[in-house]
């Protein structure tokens, strides 16, 4: 890494509001509060859309299915800190596209510049392992207020929290382990840090949402292995008022439960006009404003859906797959920029906004 590299990692690690300005106004509206970022998965990109006219401001990937220096292949999850964005280079599984018969791995957590260069990584391009510097299928990464990274490190079964000198200070599963034991997971697909430090985990393929301390004990759980409450945990978040907001997407809804775990409000996505019979929503996301933004993964759309289940903007035509204007293909996560409703701040003072 370079001088200006670490320049660039050190604005993002204090998000100093010149930093952030002074990006905004070189990027033709990049990263202006209340723009979409949204992971384009089998479009190998990652766009940041201005909802007033759902145009494209800015992009990361160049659509390639290689893992490269401009491309990143299946693109899961990402967050903008300050100018800088965190990227999930996941990879497409077998048959999930036809440029992948065989799959095509990336295997890379980046932060991106605003000109579109990874000024770090962790991971090695198209590397599938779990040793020093390697991941099996990172599905989401999550910006710490220490600013370090929370990774869901997906086909090796663990959540990892790296430094920036790619060193693992803690882990939660067992390396290469699935199952539902004490400190084992199955397929994880998130983690959030919440307020007192501790993490909260979707264990997809567990089909329960836990959430475990620092000594990795289990404090609080919805759904389990052999439980009907869920099928297929996509996503967790915890909201203010302590309500849990859960991806539950192979039931095709989200769904929003009380500490009792008593669901309060759900939203099914494969019941209005034109839906696939399946289309797996993979992302729920309450917002300041109370509304949610739900990537609703198969049926190409992200929508934002108020509390009484209207849709009141979407990007992407349902059920078509596409790269033209208002197209996307498999939509896998959607964040607007400045709203951590519900989600890690990637700064301390952001806890006050």
């Amino acid at each position: 890494m370079n001088l200006s590299q670490l320049k660039i990692w050190a604005c993002a690690a204090a998000l100093v509001a010149v930093c952030a300005l002074s990006a905004q106004a070189q990027g033709n509206a990049f990263n202006t509060p209340g723009n979409i970022l949204i992971s384009d998965q089998y479009n190998n990109r990652l766009i940041e859309v201005n909802p007033n006219t759902n145009d494209v401001v800015w992009t990361f990937g160049d659509g390639s299915s290689v893992a490269g220096p401009t491309s990143v292949v299946g693109v899961n999850d990402a967050q903008r800190i300050g100018p800088i964005t965190l990227v999930a280079g996941t990879g497409v599984p077998a048959g999930a596209e036809p440029t992948c018969p065989n799959g095509c791995p990336d295997n890379r957590v980046m932060l991106v510049d605003p000109n579109g260069s990874i000024i770090w990584q962790y991971g090695q391009a198209g590397v599938t392992g779990s040793g020093p510097n390697q991941l099996n299928t990172p599905v989401q990464n999550t910006w710490l207020p220490n600013h370090h990274i929370l990774i869901t490190d997906q086909g090796n079964m663990r959540i990892i929290e790296v430094n920036h000198g790619r060193q693992i200070v803690w882990q939660y599963g067992q390396t290469g382990v699935a199952g539902d034991g004490p400190n084992q997971l199955n397929n994880p697909n998130s983690a959030e840090l919440l307020s007192n430090g501790d993490i909260l985990i979707a264990d997809e393929s567990n089909n329960r949402v836990i959430q475990v301390n620092r000594k990795k004990q289990i404090v609080w759980s919805y759904g389990c292995a052999s439980c009907s409450e869920l099928n297929g945990a996509a996503f967790a978040s915890r909201l203010p008022n302590g309500d849990t907001l859960i991806s539950d997407s192979n039931n095709n809804r989200i769904i929003e439960v009380d500490f009792g775990g008593n669901p309060v409000w759900t939203y099914y996505t494969n019941t209005r006009a034109g839906s696939v019979s399946s289309p797996l929503p993979t992302r729920g996301i309450r917002l300041k404003n109370g509304n949610t933004l739900i990537s609703d993964q198969y049926n190409m759309q992200v929508i934002e859906v108020d509390p009484n289940q209207n849709i009141v903007w979407s990007q992407g035509t349902i059920a078509v797959a596409g790269t033209g204007f208002d197209l996307l293909n498999g939509p896998y996560d959607a964040k607007v920029i400045g709203d951590y409703t519900g989600l890690t701040p990637p700064f301390r003072h952001d806890h006050e906004r």
